[in-house]
Order: structure tokens, then C-alpha cells, then sequence
């Protein structure tokens, strides 16, 4: 009982400073080793009781305000140059001891990055990640990696996140192309640098704008407009599907994995299909679900009684692998950079071996992609392929619950994730997304300049400088000029260099036919860094690759001419003639051309077409135009048939 009785007052001691700490409280955005904007107001916000007088100071600084009647506080501190560690003080009413107090402040620039999955792809998931992780010890970089979260209204609080400074350990997690980026402005401007990275991989443009600009628009109205019909209980239900699909998808299930795999198994009545093959080239109805796949493969003597490697060359989606019942590997998702695994030798036997392989068939993709030689066992000496014949059967396991992805609709992005970081004062934004907007590419024109403009009236911080990426080359190359939506998309990323204050790099040189998400990330943070050092920092540095000013016809040729030359047009290395150029007449027959650089100008003409009308460079998936400066940037892609010339930076 005495005990008890020397504990009660502790326990009420520590309750009340609880309490008291609890009165007031910053934004979840400021943290320790946090950066804040040099040389422009400083927003601090937060909640507190209402008519608590909240003092925050930093630098010797200080700005008081009162928190209103819905607890909410906000003051701006005066602007400050680049500089620091400081501590950030927050103190209630007249108290002299801070309340709150966030240690190692730098004083730079912030940047967003937003996007979908280019700009979220990591660090240690890009080129050279090894090197660049162990090589990362930047403590002038911090990072702020808000966490996903969808939401049905607009969020006061981010749901979690907290700045980090750039070294070896916390490197790895962070997006590559926004690490690049900031690493060279460092290296260049000499200033800390501070990035909030706002990112959600598979989503459309218009998950990041918010309802009220939406409904402005008559492309997009109905769909937000549908939204309205969707509550809590369908995001719930949403959320348990989804943790049920990995379930199954990471998972086999009906004991399929101790009996599929096994060599005796009977798939006689299974029907076959030739590999490689997708899902998308597949003569079979749309599926989702798990596959499974079965091959017989006949090995020599000479084989056996070694460890073999076996190859899968661009699988698709996630996948297991079983030889002759062995299970090889497990889950490895296709972002894999190589499929190649050793297949011990106690599990390899002379003569018929089975191969089995589980692998999901997901948002339209799904399956083995070309080329067919890089499927193969090999000891070292000889190799066996794997192309051909496959037996395959679906349905064995449970079926997949369809997913709402409501993380995709109208807004539901730019309430939780953009909307608590508003109004952090920042330097201005870089994006990398587009990908999911490419089946509407004909809306983009006019969806992404929605996107610019909000964010701009939100952050209230005038035409903020908006960096962004146009889309990179990708999928199989086609072998005469064709229709492209990934073209049209790229086309209208151009066209939004018309809204004030914008930059866009260009990469449609280091694309990959096989992966939509391209290793090189480190030349895209480098593209976007030399846009933002040309047109916010007042470097002169050559930013952009060659852009179509206007054409002339003069006879069968159409002379195209050129800005951005630098100090002159060229054909990028190990390459002897111009390539992507195609040239029609008027009856719209795309036709390659053959193409000569005259200063700063190309002549484009064809055999084919006497009479030509129009233009078009690199205007497919995959192109394979070779057009650069003198500073090795790529040529923009265009056509002359159907676009306004723009506007040059």
C-alpha cells in the first residue's frame, strides 16, 4: 500500500507533463533534420488548444500567433539565408521552456518529387545501386518520404514520415532519380537540400490533383463526380481484398506446390502455349490469377552430376521456380535485373527433368517476353532451351479478389499525400509521371497542366518552377512507322511547356524495350538538375536537347529547323546515318526517310513520297532516333502534321 501510495504521485507527474506536452504540437512534416526554404517565408503550423498563444522560434527568430477555435495555429517565420544546424523552438503561452523542440535544422532548398513508380523507384533498385548506396554520405541531403494514403477527404496530417539525412543506411529506400537530382544541385549550388518525396507507383495524373480543379474540367467531371457514390466501407472492404490477393499471389494454395512440381505429375489434359509469350499476345481471354506452367526438358550425361544454371530471360510479374519438384526460387518480382538461378545437382537426373513454374497474370500482364535464346540451361559448356511447348493450367488455386486500387481515383492521392504538406514553403517541384495516364493520352494536354496550376494556387508561392519527365522509350520496336499513344502522351508533355515557368527532360534515349521502369535513373536526376540550374539557379548550362522550331518544303525535301543546338546538331555515337525520321504526303502514308544535318537544320526526304507534307521524329513506342546537340542531350520528339509550335524556354 506505501508503494502504491509513492507511486500515484509519479504516475500523476508524468500523466500532467504528458498533458501538458499534449496541448500543443507541430505538423507531422517538421521533424529533427528537417531543411527549410532559404530566403522566402517560413510557414510553421500545427494544433493547440484554442487561444493557446503559440511562440515558435529559430535562429533567434521568433513569431507568436493564437491557435483558433478548431486548434489550428500557423505563422510564418522571416526568411532566412541558407545556413544551420539550428533548433526550432515551439513554446505555449508565456512559458520559457520550449514545449516542442526539433534539433539539427538546415536552412536550403526544398524540392517535391512526385510521381508514380519512376520517380518512386529506389535507390538500391536503379543502376550501380551497390556503389551509389555505399558512396551516399551526404548530410547537407535530407529527405522527407511521406507515406501512402488515400483518402476520401483532404488530410490535415501526412499519416507518416520523418526527414532523413543522406547516408549509406538511409539512402537505399529513397527515390533514385530524386536523390540524383538533389545530389548535383548540392554539388553545384553549394546549398543543403531538402526533399519531399510524395510518390505511389501505377497512378494516374489526376489521382494528385484535387476535386475542386477536377470538377473545372469537362474531360474528367463524370469521374469525379463518381466518386461521390463511395464510402469508407468500400475503402475498408478495398483494403482486407488487397491483403488477401498478396496472400494468394505470394502464396500457393491447394497443396498445388507439392504436387504440381513433382515429376510424375500427370498434365496430360493440360493445353500448351509456345514461350515466350505475354499475356497481351496470348490467344486466350483477359485473366487474373496464378498460372502454372509445366516443361519436360531431356538432359544428356554430360549434365548431370554438376550444379546447372537455368535462365528464364524476361519473366513477367511474379514467379516461382521448381525443377523437378525442388523449389529454385520464390518471389523474385520481374524488377529483377537478371533471372538466372543454380540448379543443385542432387536435384538434376539424366534424361526427362521437369521445369514448373508459378507465376501470376496481373493487370494485363503476365507470361515469358522475348528474345527466346535468353531462356536456356546451360553447364558452361552446352545449353539447352526452353523456348516452345509449355504446358499451362489455370484455375488450380483460389480465385483473386478483384482490387478497387481506389489509390487511382480522382484526388484520393492529392488528399493524403499532397495536401498535408501544403504550405511547406519549398523551391519548386520535380515530377516523373505518365505511364498510367498512356491509354488516355489524349487528355494528358489538358489533365496535367490541371495538376500544375493547383498545386501552384495551393502552395501560394507564385509559378513555382515545375521540372518534369518526359516519358522514356519502351516495349518492342516496330519495323515501319505506326501510331503510337505513348508518342501522343510525349506530345502533350511538350505542349505543356506552354504553362509559365515549366522544364521537361527529355529521356527518350535510355528507355528499355523489356522494363518500363529504366535503370539509368542517374541520368534523369542529371536532366532534371540541369533544367533546374538553368532556370532557377541562372546557370548557363545547356538544359534541353534539339526542339522543332518550324518546316519548309522546298521540292521533294521538308528542311525541319531547330533550337536548342548548343553549338551544333549531331548523330549520337556508334551510329553513321540519322534514324527516326518519317515523312508523308498527302495521303498519310508514314514512310522511314532518309535524313542529313545542314547546320542547324535536317533535310528529310524519301523516295517513297515525291510530295511530302509532314514530318514525324521518333514518334513510336520504342523509336530509335539518334538526333543530339553538341551537349549530348536527345532531340525532343514531334510531328508537323498536327501540333502548335512551342514556346522555347
Amino acid at each position: 500500500m506505501k508503494l502504491l501510495l509513492k507511486i500515484l504521485p509519479l504516475l500523476f507527474v508524468v500523466s500532467s507533463i504528458h498533458i501538458s506536452q499534449a496541448q500543443i504540437s507541430a505538423s507531422k512534416v517538421f521533424t529533427d533534420h528537417m531543411v527549410l526554404q532559404r530566403e522566402a517565408d517560413i510557414p510553421v503550423w500545427g494544433n493547440a488548444k484554442a487561444g493557446t498563444k503559440v511562440t515558435v522560434e529559430l535562429n533567434q527568430q521568433k513569431q507568436s500567433a493564437y491557435a483558433n477555435a478548431d486548434g489550428q495555429w500557423q505563422l510564418d517565420l522571416p526568411a532566412l539565408q541558407a545556413g544551420g544546424p539550428y533548433i526550432l523552438n515551439i513554446y505555449e503561452n508565456e512559458s520559457t521552456s520550449p514545449s516542442v523542440s526539433f534539433k539539427d535544422v538546415l536552412i536550403g532548398d526544398v524540392w517535391l518529387a512526385s510521381g508514380q513508380s519512376n520517380m518512386e523507384w529506389q535507390v538500391q533498385q536503379a543502376m550501380n545501386a551497390d556503389e551509389e548506396i555505399k558512396n551516399a554520405d551526404y548530410p547537407q541531403i535530407r529527405f522527407l518520404k511521406v507515406e501512402h494514403a488515400k483518402e476520401m477527404e483532404p488530410q490535415a496530417e501526412i499519416k507518416n514520415g520523418k526527414w532523413k539525412v543522406i547516408d549509406s543506411a538511409s539512402v537505399k529506400d529513397f527515390s533514385a532519380v530524386a536523390y540524383y537530382f538533389s545530389r548535383k544541385i548540392y554539388a553545384d549550388i553549394n546549398v543543403p537540400v531538402g526533399i519531399i518525396q510524395s510518390t505511389w507507383g501505377g497512378t494516374p495524373v489526376e489521382a494528385w490533383t484535387s476535386r475542386e480543379q477536377l470538377l473545372s474540367s469537362p474531360v474528367i467531371r463524370d469521374r469525379v463526380l463518381a466518386n461521390d457514390t463511395i464510402t469508407i466501407h468500400h475503402i475498408e472492404k478495398d483494403s482486407l481484398d488487397l491483403i488477401k490477393f498478396w496472400e494468394l499471389v505470394y502464396n500457393p494454395h491447394n497443396g498445388t506446390e507439392k504436387r504440381i512440381p513433382k515429376k510424375n505429375y500427370n498434365d496430360t489434359d493440360w493445353p500448351t502455349v509456345a514461350m515466350p509469350i505475354t499475356i497481351k499476345n496470348w490467344d486466350i481471354p483477359p485473366y487474373e490469377g496464378m498460372v502454372w506452367l509445366r516443361k519436360t526438358i531431356d538432359l544428356p550425361k554430360s549434365m548431370t552430376g554438376k550444379d546447372l544454371t537455368i535462365n528464364l530471360g524476361h519473366p513477367e510479374l511474379n514467379y516461382s521456380l521448381y525443377f523437378n519438384g525442388t523449389e529454385i526460387c520464390k518471389n523474385v518480382w520481374n524488377a529483377e535485373p537478371k533471372h538466372s538461378y543454380t540448379i543443385p545437382k542432387k536435384a538434376v537426373r539424366k534424361g526427362k527433368n521437369t521445369i514448373a513454374v508459378r507465376i501470376a497474370y496481373l493487370w494485363g500482364g503476365g507470361g515469358f517476353n522475348p528474345p527466346a535464346e535468353e531462356m536456356y540451361i546451360t553447364d558452361n559448356n552446352s545449353n539447352i532451351s526452353l523456348d516452345g511447348e509449355w504446358k499451362y493450367k489455370k484455375d488450380l488455386e483460389p480465385t483473386i479478389p478483384t482490387i478497387m486500387n481506389y489509390h487511382r481515383y480522382p484526388s484520393y492521392l492529392y488528399n493524403g499525400m499532397i495536401n498535408p504538406v501544403i504550405p511547406y514553403a519549398i523551391k519548386g517541384f520535380i515530377w516523373y509521371q505518365g505511364e498510367d495516364n498512356v491509354k488516355e493520352a489524349t487528355d494528358y494536354d489538358k489533365l496535367f497542366p490541371l495538376l500544375i496550376n493547383d498545386w501552384r494556387i495551393r502552395w501560394q508561392q507564385g509559378y513555382l518552377p515545375f521540372i518534369y519527365v518526359q516519358l522514356a522509350n519502351y516495349m518492342k520496336r516496330k519495323p515501319e512507322p505506326s501510331e503510337s499513344d505513348w508518342a501522343v502522351l510525349r506530345e502533350a508533355q511538350t505542349k505543356t511547356l506552354l504553362q509559365p515557368n515549366t522544364g521537361m527532360a527529355c529521356i527518350i534515349d535510355i528507355g528499355e524495350a523489356e522494363t518500363i521502369h529504366p535503370l539509368n535513373k542517374q541520368e534523369v536526376g542529371r536532366r532534371l538538375a540541369l533544367l533546374a540550374e538553368n532556370m532557377v539557379y541562372g546557370k548557363q548550362v545547356q538544359a534541353y536537347g534539339p526542339m522543332y522550331k518550324n518546316y519548309s518544303i522546298e521540292g521533294g525535301k521538308v528542311i525541319i529547323e531547330f533550337t536548342e543546338t548548343a553549338d551544333g546538331l549531331s548523330i549520337s555515337k556508334n551510329a553513321d546515318k540519322l534514324k527516326g525520321f518519317a515523312i508523308a504526303g498527302k495521303d498519310q502514308q508514314w514512310h522511314w526517310a532518309e535524313a542529313e544535318i545542314k547546320g542547324n537544320q535536317v533535310i528529310v526526304h524519301s523516295p517513297q513520297v515525291s510530295e511530302p507534307t509532314a514530318v514525324r521524329y521518333n514518334w513510336a513506342d520504342n523509336p530509335e532516333g539518334n538526333l543530339i546537340n553538341s551537349s549530348g542531350l536527345p532531340a525532343v520528339p514531334f510531328r508537323t502534321d498536327n501540333w502548335p509550335t512551342v514556346k522555347q524556354k
